[in-house]
């Protein structure tokens, strides 16, 4: 049986996948943009398992968000990745062509520049990230297009701290590290992305200064974190986790669909209301 030639599906791949606000937020926008015709689904899927689900993909498939632990998994399997991509060695969007095509991109590192100059950070003259996980890899590639100095990654081992010395390397940005011990230090620099899993920062809420710059935390869930409470109340700006996941997946809803400008307000009051009903 032929696809059905109006039906337009898409998903959002990883394990685990049951937290994964991306349904909510895409399917926000379909709504926003008149696409009834358009669905988006979670399916829970690890590495062993990817190539086959591709196998079996037809051609109602638009494209797909990846989450972990697929991003680098899935680059064997694609025809292209885009430079932005390849600069991380990780993609977090699929998109499949009207020639069958799969292409590979990363919209995590445009959607935390995005993010940043929506809240009136175009330039730093230093920074710190906290972690060096994937998500610090592309906090490393973002800071590389806005920081016009220093950035010092805080992270817990040697082994740590020569990989993050690489990526900057690799993408051009001065990196220099420090042990774990110190990462109150951090909290001089003007911008702080925060890419540690949750709980990892919560001692660290009574070193907020004074007169804090501004506080990137890739968390969302719960929100907010005792570090960004804390920043808050001492006046400081902070971007939550739901920040970047907005801004990438408006991306992703743009390349999916080949709509311009993507319903980014819509969707970050879909990922708001979710948040608020599963903290009740």
């Amino acid at each position: 049986m032929s696809p059905d030639p109006g039906r337009r599906r898409a998903a959002v791949l990883g394990s685990p996948i049951g937290h994964s606000l991306s349904p909510v937020l895409h399917r926000a926008a379909y709504a926003e943009l008149g696409l009834g015709e358009w669905t988006y689904d979670r399916f829970e899927i690890d590495e062993a398992g990817l190539p086959g689900f591709f196998a079996g993909l037809d051609g109602t498939w638009a494209g797909f968000s990846l989450t972990m632990p697929l991003k680098r998994a899935v680059i064997p399997l694609l025809d292209e990745v885009s430079d932005t991509a390849a600069s991380v060695e990780a993609v977090n969007t699929v998109i499949f062509t009207e020639d069958g095509r799969r292409l590979g991109d990363n919209t995590d590192i445009p959607g935390i520049g995005a993010a940043l100059r929506e809240r009136g950070v175009e330039k730093v003259g230093s920074a710190a990230v906290l972690g060096a996980g994937a998500t610090a890899s592309s906090a490393l590639a973002a800071l590389a297009r806005i920081c016009t100095g220093e950035v010092t990654a805080y992270v817990r081992s040697e082994e740590r701290a020569a990989e993050m010395r690489q990526w900057g390397e690799r993408l051009g940005v001065a990196v220099t590290t420090a042990d774990w011990s110190r990462v109150a230090e951090a909290f001089a620099a003007p911008l702080v992305v925060a890419t540690t899993p949750a709980g990892a920062t919560d001692a660290l809420a009574a070193a907020v200064p004074d007169r804090p710059g501004t506080l990137f935390d890739v968390l969302y869930e719960p929100w907010p974190t005792p570090l960004a409470a804390a920043w808050t109340a001492r006046g400081g700006a902070v971007l939550s986790g739901l920040d970047l996941l907005v801004h990438q997946a408006v991306l992703q809803v743009e390349q999916m669909t080949g709509r311009t400008p993507g319903p980014l307000a819509a969707m970050r009051a879909a990922g708001e209301s979710a948040l608020a009903a599963r903290a009740r």
